[in-house]
């Protein structure tokens, strides 16, 4: 390289190309994409040069501009939206997209991609619902009388408060106002709902005669919100369900509850803390329960509401909720993970978040062992691989307080700063994302997927070829 390199030195855009061109660039990827990766390297060479950065760092040689260039259009050519190994021990990991879905809700999705029975009744050759999909399988795993979806729980809320309580009072305690992510707080999303918010009670205790003293002619709802995001400890009382719900009844107004992360099963078999499950919910009589599909249920993203029929028919037939309508791919894919739990035992093993919740600590020492040795095989010259004991979490704001004990690999370069490694492996075109802890890079195993792990070493592998080319490209 040229100790004083200048402009006059920059290669032509078209030289660069045509190389390109000669390579099979244009008829791999898309000209423009090309055309503008190319102009944006040299134009970043040409503003070093212009700042005066020291000679020796600025390479303006022809095939360093191509290797630039060949990288950028093979990264720019990546969808932002892209599959990710999640090792970081967050089961619910919101960034990474919430709940993975089963290997039968992945296939429900496939097969509706094209056209499908979305609103078409086949037998009676005319249109149809796109709620009967899960409307009646809600029904089943709850022992609601109906249930629909829309695309978020959040939509459910605002939906559920609109259609019952436009205009009207909604009661709700004053500790269960809570934020229920993205910044989104309750008496906001009650605001945009244009029900008027009555508050009862104090932070840490609201008793059944709070509300019983809110109530007026203009009182549309009465809300109950479960605290799935925080808990309160100490001196602390709240109304239960089955009291408001006898309350509601008593002077004719509907209750409605708001559970978030919709367990479907007792998870409190596996030593978690006692969970409310919407089956539970319903049997308390309450009018509507509003709920996540992509939490403890396992599956996509989406707003279920379950509960009387009466009420339901109200909210499915008002406006706003064709606005908030859950699309045919999420559909299909909750319909899949609804399935699961006509028979809870198998549940356990076909939903990727229960069995992550499940996994014996035993197992996943043995698969963070294997993990271990095959990274050591490769890396050994490179970085002290280790098993090590860690706690992950069930995240997406469920279950706020469990740690799960869990096993996972450590990855301590020898030479390298781990930052450099783990930023390299989340710019792999299948990123590994796992957490950076006492200077080691952690993967748990408790939150990688069947054949992940083969995944990972593929990753390594790439990063240590990188290492090499690197060093030897240093001389060293």
């Amino acid at each position: 390289m040229d100790p004083k390199p200048s402009l006059r030195q920059l290669p032509q855009v078209e030289r660069i190309l045509a190389r390109l061109e000669a390579e099979g660039y244009l008829l791999r990827y898309p000209r423009a994409l090309v055309v503008a990766c190319v102009r944006e390297v040299v134009e970043r060479k040409r503003r070093s040069l212009l700042r005066g950065e020291d000679p020796s760092t600025v390479d303006v040689s022809l095939e360093a501009l191509l290797t630039e260039a060949r990288e950028l259009v093979a990264r720019k050519s990546l969808p932002s939206l892209r599959r990710v190994i999640n090792a970081t021990g967050i089961i619910l990991h919101t960034n990474l997209g919430r709940a993975p879905l089963s290997e039968a809700a992945r296939r429900a999705v496939a097969e509706v991609a094209g056209y499908s029975t979305l609103e078409l009744d086949v037998e009676k050759r005319g249109r149809g619902s796109r709620h009967v999909h899960v409307e009646s399988l809600l029904a089943q795993v709850t022992g609601a009388e109906s249930g629909f979806a829309v695309n978020n729980n959040a939509a459910a809320v605002l939906l559920v408060l609109t259609a019952l309580a436009q205009g009207k009072e909604v009661i709700v305690s004053r500790g269960e106002l809570v934020e229920i992510g993205g910044s989104f707080r309750m008496p906001d999303v009650m605001a945009a709902s244009g029900a008027r918010l009555v508050e009862v009670g104090t932070t840490n205790k609201t008793y059944l005669w709070d509300y019983e003293q809110a109530v007026t002619p203009q009182t549309a709802l009465l809300l109950k919100v479960h605290r799935s995001n925080f808990t309160l400890r100490g001196f602390v009382h709240e109304t239960s369900l089955p009291e408001l719900v006898q309350l509601g009844r008593r002077v004719g107004i509907p209750v409605m509850y708001d559970l978030g992360s919709g367990a479907i099963i007792d998870l409190h078999r596996l030593g978690l803390p006692r969970e409310p499950t919407v089956g539970e919910a319903v049997e308390t009589g309450v009018d509507v329960v509003t709920f996540s599909g992509d939490k403890l249920l396992g599956g996509p993203q989406a707003g279920l509401i379950v509960g009387r029929e009466e009420v339901l028919r109200r909210i499915r037939s008002h406006p706003l909720a064709r606005a908030l309508r859950i699309d045919k791919l999420d559909l299909a894919a909750l319909a899949a993970t609804l399935r699961h739990y006509l028979d809870p035992e198998r549940a356990w093993q076909e939903v990727p978040v229960l069995r992550m919740l499940s996994a014996p600590l035993e197992e996943l020492e043995r698969r963070a062992r294997r993990l271990s040795a095959r990274l050591q095989e490769i890396l050994g010259g490179v970085a002290h691989v280790g098993v090590v004991e860690t706690v992950g979490e069930v995240g997406g704001g469920s279950l706020p307080e469990t740690h799960l004990p869990s096993f996972g690999v450590t990855i301590r370069p020898l030479s390298d700063p781990v930052e450099r490694w783990d930023q390299f492996l989340r710019s792999l075109p299948l990123p590994v994302i796992g957490v950076i802890r006492e200077d080691a890079l952690l993967l748990d195993v408790r939150t990688l997927l069947p054949g992940e792990e083969e995944e990972v070493v593929g990753g390594l592998q790439t990063l240590l070829a990188e290492l090499s080319m690197a060093s030897e490209g240093s001389g060293t």
